[in-house]
């Protein structure tokens, strides 16, 4: 309700403004034109996050100081602190890095936006940026023309970085045009106090902007054409820096437990530097003069020493906050609790995050079906043979487990299918297809998606392979005929031996030697009805069994060789898996 009132009320301030102050266009047409280029950036970059860059990002959070520097180039490379916070938040959905090394990668975040501030008041600021805009602008529109995804991604960095220094350029031609009417700088506020107010003017202005860049560039243009007092544009940066945490909050909204741990760790760490800054902020603007002095800056060039500024207290944050990175851990793990005993069928993985990017949700979904697999099917099976989970996963022979395992389970299939597998199962094909429609999938991950949802479909068929052949086992393992209770205890036998490999395949690091013997037994399934319709003839003939126990036996031969079939099939689905990021990267060389 409130987005829908502040949104127009927004529209409503700006239109007026606009119409009773024209002098104030330029100046917003260059905010509009920057942000443009920022979200083109952000999208040229997205091209690169499906492979490289994720793939980059996941070998590199292992260490904290592997994941602030990985954190810190990145951000400075793509210019754009949102998205890797936003790359990150959907990692930790996807439980494909930890919360520690997700925290180094947006404190390193906070370190390479920095970047901007030196780009704009070096660069930007000091030539004539338009002229250089232009050719950028021409040769991305060129390059975005083209079919290949790489050069439509070049294309969209060249166009992004185009817009981004044709904005600057409408912004300082805005505010020169401004100040003949109107003197910003007269609203300054000197000391503490201004330095607070205009902190939170800061935090506002990001927050509307949605771009700590474009806030910057939007403060280092105002203080080059003298509209804002370079003291009060000190307290501008610091409020920039916490209103970036807005972006990581919004983009946590869709994830789960583990993203929410990382905006809210995101939010503390700026505002805590934020906090350090301001209380310091004069301390702090006297070391910048010294250091100045030090590089040669020219006394009155307070849009690098505005840059320096920024710097110096992004850095000093991260090296104050590394001592309480366990302890900040600690504490978002005590209190974003993951809830305890959650059900089968409530997603352990799936959430809206894990969809911004394919490597994402590949792994998430990949996570979920092994869940599924290993708490659900594995349990269905087992207990619909009579047969403990804990006998499977033991070293016990599994004659001895046939043996001693004669008395029934209770188990509802049906009643455990609907309450504990349907919802899951069709949250993961929802998921999946959502994935295939609004993402742009390579060959392989749309493949490899396909192959996901096959998986999970033969689980349902497993389920109710089993559901079928339960009734016969609870009947005939208490039947006086020791024949057909031979012939059932044959197919328990047969089933239990295929559940420990897949076990052992997916739990031993020797998954070459389980791979075989699992495809030893795919190949014995096949050739198996043959064999068992002989030892059926044998028992006929002799009139061992009785002519309902003949049909039951025919039609429970063909499930158990069709259930074995599905198991290590989802096996193989599951368990078989390559890194699917590392095969994209792999794959985009290959290509290339």
């Amino acid at each position: 309700m409130i987005k829908k009132i502040l949104f127009p009320t927004f529209l409503i301030i700006l239109a007026i403004i606009l119409y009773f102050n024209p002098n104030f266009k330029t100046i917003a047409a260059g905010v509009a034109v920057l942000l443009f280029g920022v979200i083109l950036l952000e999208e040229g970059f997205k091209v690169f996050t499906k492979g490289p860059l994720q793939f980059f990002l996941k070998q590199t959070t292992d260490k904290l100081y592997k994941s602030i520097t990985a954190g810190a180039l990145v951000t400075t490379f793509i210019q754009s602190s949102s998205l890797v916070s936003v790359i990150t938040i959907s990692f930790i959905s996807a439980g494909l890095i930890s919360l520690s090394g997700g925290l180094g990668l947006i404190f390193g975040a906070n370190i390479g936006t920095t970047a901007t501030a030196w780009l704009v008041a070096g660069f930007g600021l000091k030539i004539k940026i338009a002229s250089l805009a232009m050719p950028m602008l021409i040769f991305g529109l060129i390059f975005s023309f083209k079919k290949n995804l790489i050069f439509k991604g070049i294309g969209n960095v060249l166009a992004g970085l185009g817009f981004f220094f044709l904005g600057i350029y409408y912004m300082k031609e805005g505010f020169d045009v401004f100040k003949e009417f109107i003197d910003l700088s007269q609203f300054a506020v000197s000391g503490f106090l201004g330095a607070i107010i205009y902190t939170g003017l800061g935090i506002i202005i990001t927050t509307i902007l949605q771009s700590s860049s474009a806030a910057l560039a939007l403060i280092l243009t105002a203080l080059a054409t003298g509209q804002i007092e370079y003291e009060n544009a000190l307290a501008l940066a610091i409020g920039a820096n916490i209103g970036t945490t807005i972006t990581a909050i919004l983009g946590s909204l869709g994830s789960n437990i583990a993203g929410k741990r990382l905006a809210v760790a995101h939010l503390i760490f700026n505002v805590s530097t934020g906090l350090i800054a301001l209380i310091f902020i004069f301390p702090l603007a006297d070391f910048v003069n010294y250091l100045s002095e030090f590089l040669n800056f020219k006394e009155t060039d307070y849009t690098l020493k505005l840059a320096l500024f920024h710097t110096i207290f992004n850095v000093l944050g991260v090296v104050l906050m590394i001592p309480f990175i366990s302890k900040l851990e600690l504490f978002l793990l005590k209190i974003f609790k993951e809830i305890e005993n959650k059900g089968i069928d409530e997603p352990k993985y799936l959430n809206e995050a894990i969809l911004k990017f394919p490597g994402t949700l590949i792994s998430a979904v990949l996570e979920e079906s092994k869940y599924l697999y290993k708490n659900a099917i594995f349990e269905i099976v087992a207990h619909a043979l009579n047969i403990h989970r804990d006998d499977i996963k033991s070293d016990i022979n599994i004659k001895k487990i046939i043996k001693q395992s004669d008395k029934k389970i209770p188990i509802d299939i049906e009643e455990f299918y609907y309450s504990k597998v349907k919802n899951i199962y069709g949250q993961i094909i929802n998921f999946v297809t959502r994935g295939q429609q609004e993402l742009k999938l390579t060959k392989q991950q749309n493949k490899r998606l396909s192959e996901l949802k096959l998986a999970n479909r033969r689980m349902v068929e497993i389920i109710k392979d089993t559901k079928e052949l339960e009734k016969n086992v609870s009947v005939f393992l208490v039947s006086d005929n020791e024949e057909i209770k031979n012939e059932y205890n044959k197919f328990r036998k047969k089933v239990v031996k295929v559940l420990r490999v897949i076990y052992l395949f997916r739990k031993k690091e020797d998954k070459d030697e389980y791979f075989n013997q699992l495809m030893i037994l795919k190949r014995e399934a096949k050739t198996a009805l043959k064999e068992d319709n002989k030892s059926l003839d044998r028992l006929i003939r002799k009139n061992l069994i009785t002519t309902d126990m003949a049909s039951s036996l025919v039609n429970d031969n063909v499930t158990v060789n069709d259930l074995i079939k599905k198991l290590i099939q989802v096996a193989e689905l599951l368990y078989s898996e390559k890194d699917v990021i590392l095969e994209t990267v792999i794959n985009n060389k290959i290509q290339q």
